[in-house]
């Protein structure tokens, strides 16, 4: 009896198949486990802050970066912040600095929440998303949202 060279070889496939798959599952269950831990965790709210809860005075302690690409950055952009587009943080990560507070924007907010997003899972705690982005800084007075803010409400 002949052996069947295509059965067997369709066979070799489907095995080759299933380890690689259980390969990649497996390689994935740590970048799950991080996530859920991160998840499960982290305390409401702690990666976000209002433009209006930084007094005009400490902005000059605070790390800004702004996430948006190079031509809006050169256009307008919160003083004092360095541009690096919101997929090239975490490769820059060691530019970011961990001993103070950095608040990280982009125009709303959205994207510089997924930067935020992952250097908090490289290690980042210390870093904060720009609630509303660069557009509600603005509208919030800038530098001057915390006094605005304090004086609307009666502080």
């Amino acid at each position: 009896m002949r052996p069947n060279h295509t059965l067997n070889a369709l066979f070799i496939s489907a095995a080759l198949l299933v380890g690689a798959a259980s390969a990649i599952a497996a390689d994935v269950s740590p970048v799950a486990k991080a996530i859920e831990e991160y998840m499960d965790f982290n305390e409401y709210g702690s990666s976000l802050i209002w433009p209006e809860q930084i007094p005009a005075e400490d902005w000059k302690n605070v790390f800004v970066v702004d996430a948006r690409d190079a031509a809006q950055f050169a256009k307008e952009h919160i003083p004092s912040a360095i541009n690096i587009e919101w997929r090239q943080i975490p490769g820059r990560r060691n530019d970011i600095p961990r001993d103070k507070m950095v608040v990280i924007y982009c125009n709303s907010g959205s994207l510089s929440a997924q930067a935020v997003f992952a250097m908090r899972l490289l290690g980042w705690d210390n870093v904060k998303v720009l609630q509303d982005g660069f557009e509600g800084w603005k509208k919030k007075g800038g530098f001057e949202a915390n006094k605005r803010a304090s004086g609307a409400t009666g502080h």
